[in-house]
Formats: C-alpha cells, sequence, structure tokens
C-alpha cells in the first residue's frame, strides 16, 4: 500500500508543478500518465471504469471526474483540481488536490484553503472506533463555520484490492442512520467536497463529468491513510497537499 501510494502521491505532486497556463488538460494527463507507466502503475479510473483519460482533471465550474481534453486550456486563475488513483502489483491508492493556477485572480483561494484545513482536522479525528457519521458531522460543520456548503452525494472510500471497498460513502456530513465505526488497520481514502454554492452534484452529457447542482466552485482534497489506535498513518503524504 506504501509503494503505490507513493506513486500516486508523487505523480499528483509532480502534474501539479507541472500545470502552466496556456497547457492543454490533455497535456497534463500524458504527463502523469508518462509517470505511472514510468513505476509500471496502471491507471485506476481507465482500469475500473474505462474512464477516458488517466487521471481526472476539473477545471472551474467541473467538480470532479473531469475528461481531460485537447480543447481545454488552462488560464491564470483556474481552479484545478487533479485526482490521481492508481493500480501496482495488486494493490490500490487514490489522492486529490485543489488549487489555483498561478495568481488568485478570481478570489478562489480561501475555498482550496477551507478544504485543506477540514481534511486535515477530519484525518486527525479518525481513529480505531470513532463513528463515521461524527467525522461527517465535524466536515459540515468546519465547512458552514467558513461560509461553505459539503456536497452530500460523493464521499470517501474503504481502499486497498480494488479502488472502491467497504466501508463507502465516508460522507461529508453527519447520516444519523450510520452507525458504522472506523476500524483499526483498516484502509481509506479521506476526501473533502467543500462547494460555494451547491449541495449536489449532477453529470453532465459527457457521462462523466460533475458539476454544482446550483453551480459555483468545488474545491477537493484528498489522502490514503491507515487507521490506527492513535494518529492515522498517512500514506500519500509525499503529494504535499498541506504544503
Amino acid at each position: 500500500m506504501k509503494k503505490v501510494s507513493d506513486v500516486v502521491a508523487y505523480t499528483l505532486k509532480e502534474m501539479k508543478n507541472y500545470a502552466k497556463p496556456g497547457m492543454t488538460t490533455k497535456e497534463l494527463d500524458d504527463f502523469g500518465a508518462s509517470i505511472l507507466k514510468e513505476f509500471r502503475a496502471n491507471s485506476a479510473p481507465f482500469m475500473t471504469y474505462k474512464f477516458p483519460g488517466w487521471t481526472c482533471i476539473s477545471v472551474n465550474h467541473e467538480f470532479c471526474h473531469g475528461i481531460p481534453s485537447k480543447n481545454r486550456i488552462l488560464k491564470e486563475g483556474d481552479l484545478i483540481n487533479i485526482d490521481v488513483s492508481a493500480e501496482l502489483d495488486g494493490y490500490w491508492s487514490d489522492n486529490g488536490n485543489s488549487f489555483v493556477l498561478g495568481d488568485d485572480i478570481h478570489q478562489h483561494q480561501n475555498l482550496v484553503n477551507a478544504s485543506k484545513e477540514i481534511l486535515q482536522k477530519a484525518i486527525h479525528h479518525i481513529k480505531g472506533g470513532v463513528k463515521i457519521a461524527d467525522v461527517g458531522f465535524l466536515m459540515e460543520t468546519e465547512a458552514k463555520k467558513r461560509g461553505y456548503k459539503v456536497i452530500k452525494n460523493l464521499g470517501g472510500h474503504g481502499i486497498g484490492r480494488s479502488l472502491h471497498e467497504q466501508p463507502d460513502e465516508l460522507l461529508n456530513y453527519k447520516n444519523k442512520f450510520d452507525q458504522r465505526r472506523f476500524k483499526k488497520n483498516s484502509v481509506v481514502a479521506i476526501e473533502t467536497f467543500i462547494s460555494t454554492s451547491s449541495t449536489y452534484t449532477v453529470e453532465l452529457n459527457d457521462g462523466w463529468t460533475m458539476v454544482g447542482n446550483k453551480g459555483g466552485y468545488m474545491a477537493q482534497h484528498e489522502h490514503t491513510i491507515v487507521v490506527t489506535d492513535g494518529k492515522p498513518i498517512i500514506l500519500t503524504e509525499m503529494n504535499g497537499v498541506w504544503n
């Protein structure tokens, strides 16, 4: 798990550093694909769902699952989300990062910062025996405190021998019917979905890209972690999303 997590974390970090105004999202995806190939890792969305790209790259009003395109040109101040997940030697890992490209001319940085901080708080609250719904409640409370909303139809998930495992639907709000608890030694991908105006995502006609039901913008940050009795082990720490 550590090996594949290092690969996805390194790929994500390098893609963020490589992204420049004037570049297409296809060029950025191809760059990510070349790193995965170098490590002999397989793109998880492509392997699992036949996604038309090696990584998901969403820009501005696209919330997630954006398809890399030679027609989508990155611009200064864009809000970009890159999600990299991969398989290596039968193990899977997942991580994501939203960031502002270049100067923050459209004032997206506060949203990005909120998402990062909420992920950090949530992860440091997780240990064996903690209720999954309580972490969701923490995420929603922290988002509201900062004037944001959470997306209710996206969530984190268990991961390991496949991309999505139990426990699934690790939501960003308190589901009072969810009595499950985090288990020691389980591996989960924890992710934030912090939004300016929408509470649900809807799929575009391309069959992949998700946008907000009420428009606006969304920031997502994601780490794959091992749940312990104390502080979680952050397997994808190398991605530097908190830097």
